[in-house]
This record gives C-alpha cells, structure tokens and sequence, in this order.
C-alpha cells in the first residue's frame, strides 16, 4: 500500500522528529511512504482568517501536489480535515471541485488511517508513564475522529492512562486566534495545563503539533516536568 505523508508546516519547520515517527510507524505496517517536495502548506492560516481567494492558489498547489495519491495521509487532524473542507471552497468549479473532492476522499489524520484502513489496532509500541490526551478541536469535531486515538493508545504497553478533565474544550491556539486574542488564549491554555497536572500524568500526548505546541509552551513557562509527545512518537516508542 503506498501512503503519501502530508507533513504539515509545523512538523516540516518545528517537529521534524514527529514526521519521523510517522514514517517509520507506517513502514513498520507495511506501507510504502511517498513525500513529495512540492508540498506547501494547506492554507489553513490564512483561510480561517479570511482570505478565500488568496488562499486558492496555495490549496491548487496541494491537490494538484497530491493528485496522484493512492492515500494521503497527515499527523495533524485539523490540517488532514483542511483538505475535507476544499469541495466545499470549490464549489461549483467545474475544474477543482471533482480534483478537491478526490483528494478529500482518500485524506486520513494518522490513527484514523491506522485503525480504520490498515485495520490495526495495536501497533507494538511500549512506553512506560503516566499519560493523558488532549483532544483536539478539529480533529474530534470536525474531522469526527475520536475512537481511533483511544484504542492505539490502550495498546501501548507499560503506559498507564489518567482521563483529562475538559478534554473537550479547546487549548486556545486556534491558529490565528492564540496571536489575534493573546490573553484570552493564555487564559484557555492555563486552564488545560491546570487540568493535565490534576490528571497526576508526566505525559501529555495529543495529535495536532499547533495544539502541542501551544501546551508545551505553556507547560515550560511555567516549569512544569511534563513530557510532550505526538502520538505518532509514542506509537513509534519500542
């Protein structure tokens, strides 16, 4: 099976070991991993700030990217679901809404892909610690992927699991909203890495590398000794 790995910005220019990870998880299954370079990002950023049409450009540039894709496959939910939201923008182009829908079609947030195409779930992965799992917006809501996380993360031996109270609301990144409504975002942020501590983990685990690195930043600012881990680095624990 050959999957072509849709890496994101963030992993791409800030988490390149998640991309790693990712990588290998999938070879590992027996999936043949493409990456083409011309790969930019979804345009997500500016889309939900406004700017349809100056978006367009960029997301021509991704389905024409991944055109040839048997499956597409992203460590992010809320970029993975930013390609379920093309049909939509093209609507009624009678060029890019068929090749928009395409790419929606076969497009997987990572653990969707893993549980739900390659039918697996226990991936072999071991690591020993207290976790908890932070819920992303876009990926739970939007995306509809809540079930998969759950049973990869139940299978990982040596990992003792904690519920996260508030798991449902966001952290307050929100792309352009964490920089537009700065304080309030602190606010949002505070009350989640509150909620991870009262948890008793030495581990936050999340799928989404913006929400990641929100809760990470906050979590060093205030010194907490908390890990920090895609749930693509935990799968590909050994």
């Amino acid at each position: 099976m050959k999957v072509t790995l849709f890496a994101t910005c963030l992993v791409d220019m800030f988490q390149s070991d998640v991309g790693k990870a990712v990588v290998e998880v999938l070879e590992r299954l027996g999936c043949e991993i493409e990456f083409p370079e011309s790969q930019i990002c979804c345009g997500q950023p500016s889309y939900n700030s406004g700017y349809v049409e100056d978006t367009k450009n960029a997301m021509k540039r991704m389905i024409t990217t991944f055109e040839d894709a048997e499956y597409v496959v992203s460590p992010s939910g809320s970029c993975a679901y930013m390609f379920h939201e093309y049909p939509h923008i093209f609507q009624g182009d009678p060029i890019w809404e068929p090749k928009a829908k395409s790419l929606a079609a076969k497009t997987y947030e990572l653990t969707q892909f893993i549980v739900d195409v390659l039918q697996v779930e226990d991936v072999g992965a071991q690591l020993a610690g207290r976790a908890t799992y932070h819920t992303s917006c876009h990926m739970t809501r939007l995306l509809g992927v809540k079930e998969a996380p759950m049973k990869l993360l139940k299978n990982v031996k040596g990992l003792e699991f904690s519920e996260l109270s508030g798991k449902e609301r966001c952290c307050g990144f929100g792309g352009t909203f964490s920089v537009k409504m700065g304080n309030i975002s602190e606010q949002m942020v505070d009350e989640k890495v509150c909620n991870i501590e009262e948890t008793g983990a030495d581990i936050i685990i999340g799928a989404d590398a913006g929400c990641l690195m929100n809760i990470g930043g906050r979590i060093d600012r205030k010194g907490k000794p908390i890990k920090v881990m895609h749930i693509a680095e935990v799968l590909n624990s050994r």
